[in-house]
């Protein structure tokens, strides 16, 4: 509806009471003309539908006190409802308006009613007005494109899978269009439209200071269609549980818990709107051999008391690649870290982290003679150095 129709309409004479009527009369006339030309009471009477649909759009109007303010003060403006293009004299005539409707309602020229105008300068034209009065700028609202239901799944990967990515079949169940009733709701596919919100799947209400509120229309759960016989596997509603697999590639360097973020891969949006977002959590298994520290991995590798006192080289693994070899300065304490650049997790950007290996003294449990008689040999000629020495005088404070 067009804001020339709203002047134009006597929303007064389509209720059928006075100007000066209170709100408990214009209350009791639209229920009775809803109740007596409701589409479920005549069906298939398009006459009595439109009846019905202009008894709802008045009492839209005429019963919200801010509302009606505001519309009898538009009329009042323009002669009661009398806007008539070129007026009853022709152009020029008496009763002409010479001007565009579009200068006086689009709100950024100025026309007869803009700043310093004849009609003493309405400020940003009356597009301010009615646009509140309608809540929907002079048109009447269309029945939105609905986003599709954002779904959460989760994933259990191997360690390794979780360091270099993977693809993974995932099983999900969402709400998608009705395939018994093509999303209609209706078994026949032919619902009617909502009598309520008009098919607009919306409802109006005084926010006050001149301002409506929308909401979702109840009647019909903003679909603005209403089955005359609803459809037994969705029950009307135009929508279904539908089970799906995909494909889902988890991208490398994932860590455990960590939640991916895939745009478009959720449930199928209604009415041409976008799909949802899937969101999936990941769990990543423990590794017997090697962690993770961000984009690096950890090994623990253990080495004889020689090979840390007196220096060696030794072999450490690496995850799905060959091993590498790590010289062991002499004198290595256990517990000391060393780094095994780009052996580690793959980096957002492609590259790769660094394997952090961590020293640890291997203490056999078992001797034989010959190495009992030397550690012995060993421990006598090392016996003048204490290394809680240190410790010690510390402690007191020295």
């Amino acid at each position: 509806m067009s804001t020339k129709d709203f002047i134009e309409k006597d929303y007064y004479k389509v209720l059928g009471v006075p100007k000066d009527a209170t709100e408990a009369e214009i209350k009791k006339a639209y229920r009775k003309l809803a109740r007596e030309n409701h589409p479920d009471a005549n069906a298939g009477d398009p006459k009595a539908e439109e009846r019905f649909k202009d008894a709802s759009e008045a009492y839209d109007v005429l019963g919200d006190a801010k509302r009606r303010k505001e519309y009898d003060e538009a009329r009042t403006l323009f002669g009661n409802g009398g806007y008539r293009p070129g007026g009853a004299g022709g152009p020029g005539g008496a009763g002409s308006f010479n001007f565009d409707l579009g200068d006086l309602f689009g709100g950024t020229q100025g026309g007869g009613g803009g700043p310093g105008g004849p009609a003493g300068g309405f400020g940003g034209g009356l597009g301010d007005v009615f646009g509140g009065l309608f809540n929907r700028g002079g048109t009447t609202t269309r029945t939105q494109p609905r986003r599709g239901q954002d779904i959460e799944s989760e994933v259990t990967l191997s360690f390794t899978e979780a360091v270099d990515g993977a693809t993974v079949p995932l099983r999900m169940s969402s709400s998608a269009a009705c395939k018994e009733c093509s999303g209609t709701g209706d078994k026949n596919g032919t619902p009617r439209v909502c009598p309520t919100c008009v098919g607009t799947g919306q409802v109006s209400r005084g926010g006050g200071g001149g301002f409506s509120l929308t909401d979702p229309c109840v009647d019909c759960k903003g679909r603005g269609l209403i089955a005359q016989d609803a459809c037994e596997t969705c029950k009307g509603s135009g929508r279904a549980t539908s089970s799906r697999t995909m494909q889902v590639r988890i991208p490398a360097g994932v860590s455990d818990g960590q939640r991916i973020r895939l745009r478009g891969k959720g449930a199928p949006g209604e009415r041409g709107g976008p799909n949802g977002d899937l969101y999936v959590v990941v769990h990543v298994d423990r590794h017997p051999v090697f962690g993770r520290k961000g984009d690096n991995l950890t090994v623990t590798v253990p080495v004889t008391y020689p090979e840390a006192a007196l220096g060696g080289e030794v072999r450490v693994p690496t995850l799905g690649g060959p091993p590498v070899t790590l010289k062991i300065p002499p004198g290595t304490p256990s517990g000391r870290t060393m780094r095994a650049r780009g052996k580690g997790a793959t980096r957002k950007d492609g590259t790769r982290g660094d394997l952090l290996v961590t020293v640890d003294i291997s203490v056999p449990k078992d001797l034989s003679d010959k190495a009992k008689d030397a550690l012995e040999s060993y421990r006598d000629a090392t016996a003048a150095e204490d290394p809680r020495a240190a410790l010690f005088k510390a402690a007191k404070g020295d």
